[in-house]
């Protein structure tokens, strides 16, 4: 196997752009490339008062526009509800358009943990539930096709793009979604692992899987749960299955207690089926290994571990408490890009973090870095910590997208007008840089 990494001292400059949400509050997954060229994205927002805000960014003029807020295309815009906050989901792109899910941002905070709210500012009702949407990329025409049951938002989402099902799980009970296009139906197939992020820590409390996949040839779909195991479902069989010969209770992984907060415990962080391959690749969040799963004969072999060569010097994990959306295949269909933590390091120490939190975030500052991992020559190649122009770190980064020149894009916070907002950032093609 071959092995390179830079040098400690290589760094990657990123570019910041404000696309003019000054309420812009942390995003994840929600940001993808189209057949267009063009670079789509949505701002989370944790307000009451209003709710997400999709926008495209254009490379060919390095351009940004506002597209819709998310509330408004539901139609909920004098519902005087809950909004709809964020999207939580890649979009994925079928005959022209784009399709994803919105979610709450709007939370109430119980015992140190994100709760979905029972008790809505005065003057405004409980959310409403989240919605499956597409947007036309040659129109600009919205269309709302189904809302989610008792009030739920959406946290993770895949696409069968062959045959037109939406899955998804929701937050925060864990119930499996599927969304017929065709036949426009939905259906519930019931909660999948204990009662979900509603649940009581210690008894039924669960991490809820963040990344589905759909083996694209046979309309198979999959997820894991917290205590490990590999679920799948068809539509033509209609009913959820647990893989019987294999999990992802590995050594190398870590051990958890899958009823208490404050890691995805067993579950993989982001996975992605891989057509040429007939497998899957996915990594998991804690110990950043990637690993190759083929379902069809249910294996899964480690492939390497793609935290940063800090991290792997270091033999921690790294500060975010969920590991990192940042995962996805290149344009080329050979190269994983992957964002990942660094540690800091202060007069030779190691800056450390809070031991545990009850939810997914950053237990400590640490560096941002660029991963990229050549499936076919098995080459990892750590490009080094990424800084803005000013040397301020990107922080909270859970999410890319890779443009068809090679350059990076991530929704990252930094500092606006003195405030701190989550927006667009992009990372030059790590592999032409001087």
């Amino acid at each position: 196997m071959a092995f390179e990494a830079l040098t400690d001292t290589t760094t990657l400059t990123a570019k910041r752009y404000y696309s003019g949400f000054e309420r812009a509050h942390d995003t994840y997954n929600a940001i993808s490339a189209a057949s267009d060229g063009k670079i789509y994205y949505i701002l989370s927002s944790d307000n009451h008062e209003i709710g997400g805000q999709m926008f495209a960014f254009d490379p060919e003029t390095d351009q940004v526009s506002f597209i819709a807020d998310l509330t408004e295309v539901c139609g909920e815009k004098n519902l005087n509800a809950i909004p709809q906050g964020k999207s939580h989901v890649r979009f994925y792109e079928r005959n022209g358009k784009l399709y994803f899910s919105t979610h709450v941002g709007f939370y109430q905070l119980i015992d140190g943990m994100d709760r979905l709210p029972e008790t809505p500012p005065a003057g405004y009702g409980l959310y409403p539930g989240g919605h499956f949407l597409s947007y036309d990329l040659k129109t600009g025409a919205f269309e709302d096709l189904a809302i989610v049951p008792n009030g739920e938002g959406m946290v993770s989402m895949t696409m069968d793009r062959e045959r037109g099902h939406l899955y998804g799980i929701t937050w925060p009970h864990g119930n499996f979604i599927h969304y017929d296009l065709d036949q426009n139906r939905l259906k519930s197939l019931g909660p999948i692992s204990g009662d979900g992020e509603a649940g009581t820590p210690g008894d039924d409390f669960r991490s809820l899987c963040r990344s589905l996949f759909v083996d694209a040839e046979l309309g198979d779909v999959y997820f894991s749960v917290a205590e490990g195991d590999i679920f799948t479902y068809n539509p033509e069989v209609g009913a959820v299955r647990k893989l019987q010969n294999l999990d992802l209770r590995l050594d190398y992984f870590g051990k958890y207690d899958p009823t208490r907060p404050g890691s995805m415990s067993y579950n993989w962080r982001k996975i992605f089926w891989h057509p040429e391959e007939k497998v899957a690749y996915g990594v998991h969040g804690n110990s950043g290994y990637l690993f190759r799963f083929d379902p069809r004969k249910e294996q899964i072999e480690i492939v390497e571990r793609i935290t940063s060569t800090p991290s792997k010097r270091s033999g921690m994990f790294d500060q975010f408490s969920y590991g990192y959306l940042g995962f996805q295949l290149g344009p080329d269909q050979e190269t994983i890009y992957y964002l990942t933590g660094g540690p800091i390091y202060v007069d030779g120490k190691r800056l450390k973090g809070e031991s545990q939190i009850a939810k997914g975030a950053a237990k400590g500052l640490e560096n941002l870095h660029l991963i990229t991992f050549h499936i076919p020559s098995q080459t990892y190649i750590d490009h080094g910590p990424v800084f803005y122009e000013d040397g301020e770190r990107p922080t909270y980064v859970n999410s890319i997208a890779v443009g068809a020149n090679g350059d990076v894009y991530t929704l990252a916070r930094f500092e606006h007008n003195g405030k701190t907002i989550q927006d667009l950032v992009k990372i030059p093609n790590p592999f032409t840089k001087n």
